[in-house]
């Protein structure tokens, strides 16, 4: 269980801030300085030097996207010079790619950043590039949302599985879906049918509430509060809910610990979201109490899931029910350990969850709930206490990756696994480093009273 220090200020990183910048600025260049990217998109590293793994095309968009944000906390325009040019350059095939579920993470991470740094002022205001962006969220958005399957309770925007297929993963794509939809985008199908997106996007995280979400309410026997499946797997032919499953994670009745940090992150956006909607918005689907219910649960379960589950540094393994743990004694009653030779950690879960934690805790300390609010706020604080240090923080010159010890694919064995060890660690994932930089944006924003950092902060 996450040893929580209640005693941690966002002024407390302010010097650590400045050394992972720094750091996160010399990574970036060395990816563009020496990756080959005829090879596809960089994905991994092994050894330390980025390499590639096809299966979808979901990780160039945290390239660039991490340019946009290195810009961001700095302000050296070189960043934003790179930024812009590589996703006019590279990004147009994500925005109309129709064979993934990834928009949010490729799309809302370039284009979404751009549009969001020129209204806030940050970047010399163009009317026609501001167009160019929004033209792009718009299309990615429908597209995003055109994967579509029906089922008895609703629908779902599915997995690259197919349309059996529900990914937790996608909640953080309902982003391009929301934004698509708040930029006015007229979603059209078969015979000029007017597709409501918003409608859409709340179907789809009902669904991952419901389905990919567990609530200790007996679903099967192992349903504990806020644990989560990576799949969940529907027949469609007559609509019904089959079975939880896995991709990544270890089975459909463990947690892997990704997945996990996608749900806590992607609810506790689109709560913050509902906040810029009128209630007229949300009424055809219930009404912005019922809506706001389902997100919030979904929400502090998993968070709570994620406190209760992981060594007290706020580091988890990368699957709660990795068979390997059973041989490692009280485990989470100590710092997580990297270089044990039983289970990886995942330190990308840690990068994404840390931002879930603040921003719920954010949320609920404005709605009045400062207890529940403290805690998830303090949480984050204490996981990013431990992920912006070594043995996490990549300080060495020569590797690629930003934060070390992060796990792609455990199942597949695609990740490296140093010579003389039983199980990879040292290395870094593309969305690991993003989402580091994310969360780190996110602070510093809030140590330095900045304007709140948000998705849609695309929109105005």
């Amino acid at each position: 269980m996450i040893q929580i220090n209640n005693a941690l200020q966002p002024a407390d990183f302010k010097n650590r801030l400045n050394q992972f910048w720094d750091l996160s600025a010399q990574k970036i260049n060395l990816i563009d300085a020496q990756y080959d990217a005829a090879k596809g998109s960089p994905v991994f590293t092994a050894k330390g030097q980025y390499t590639t793994r096809g299966w979808t095309e979901w990780t160039q968009g945290f390239q660039y996207g991490s340019a946009i944000l290195q810009f961001d906390a700095t302000g050296d325009s070189a960043f934003l010079a790179m930024g812009r040019e590589k996703t006019l350059n590279a990004m147009a095939p994500h925005i109309s790619h129709i064979g993934v579920h990834d928009h949010g993470f490729n799309n809302v991470s370039t284009y979404g950043n751009l549009l969001r740094l020129m209204n806030e002022g940050k970047v010399e205001f163009d009317d026609w590039e501001k167009n160019f962006y929004e033209l792009a969220l718009k299309i990615s958005g429908a597209v995003q949302a055109s994967r579509w399957t029906a089922v008895k309770t609703g629908g779902f925007i599915h997995s690259f599985n197919g349309p059996h297929s529900l990914f937790v993963d996608t909640i953080r794509s309902c982003r391009a879906v929301v934004l698509s939809y708040s930029l006015g985008h007229v979603f059209q199908g078969e015979g000029d049918l007017k597709i409501n997106l918003l409608d859409r996007a709340l179907q789809h995280m009902k669904a991952t509430a419901d389905y990919s979400v567990f609530y200790g309410e007996g679903r099967d026997i192992y349903d504990i509060w806020g644990r989560t499946a990576h799949e969940s797997v529907f027949n469609t032919k007559d609509g019904n809910f089959r079975c939880p499953n896995s991709q990544q994670g270890y089975t459909g009745f463990t947690t892997w610990t990704r997945g996990l940090a996608w749900a806590m992150c992607g609810f506790a956006e689109q709560l913050e979201y509902l906040t810029v909607l009128d209630d007229a918005d949300l009424q055809p689907f219930g009404g912005r109490e019922a809506v706001e219910a389902y997100m919030l649960k979904a929400g502090k379960a998993t968070c709570d899931f994620y406190i209760e589950h992981t060594p007290i540094d706020g580091i988890p393994y990368w699957d709660t029910g990795a068979p390997g743990l059973a041989l490692m004694g009280n485990y989470l009653d100590r710092p997580a350990d990297p270089y044990n030779n039983f289970e990886p950690v995942d330190s990308s879960a840690a990068a994404i969850g840390a931002q879930g934690l603040l921003r719920l805790g954010k949320y609920l300390n404005e709605k009045g709930d400062t207890e529940t609010g403290q805690k998830y706020w303090q949480a984050g604080l204490t996981v990013l206490d431990s992920l912006f240090k070594e043995p996490y923080l990549s300080t060495d010159p020569n590797h690629q990756g930003l934060i070390l010890h992060s796990i792609y694919h455990r199942p597949n064995g695609w990740d490296y696994v140093p010579e003389g060890s039983k199980i990879p660690y040292g290395e870094s994932s593309m969305w690991g480093d993003y989402h580091a930089r994310e969360v780190a944006l996110y602070l510093q924003r809030t140590l330095n009273n900045e304007k709140y950092y948000t998705f849609f902060g695309a929109l105005s």
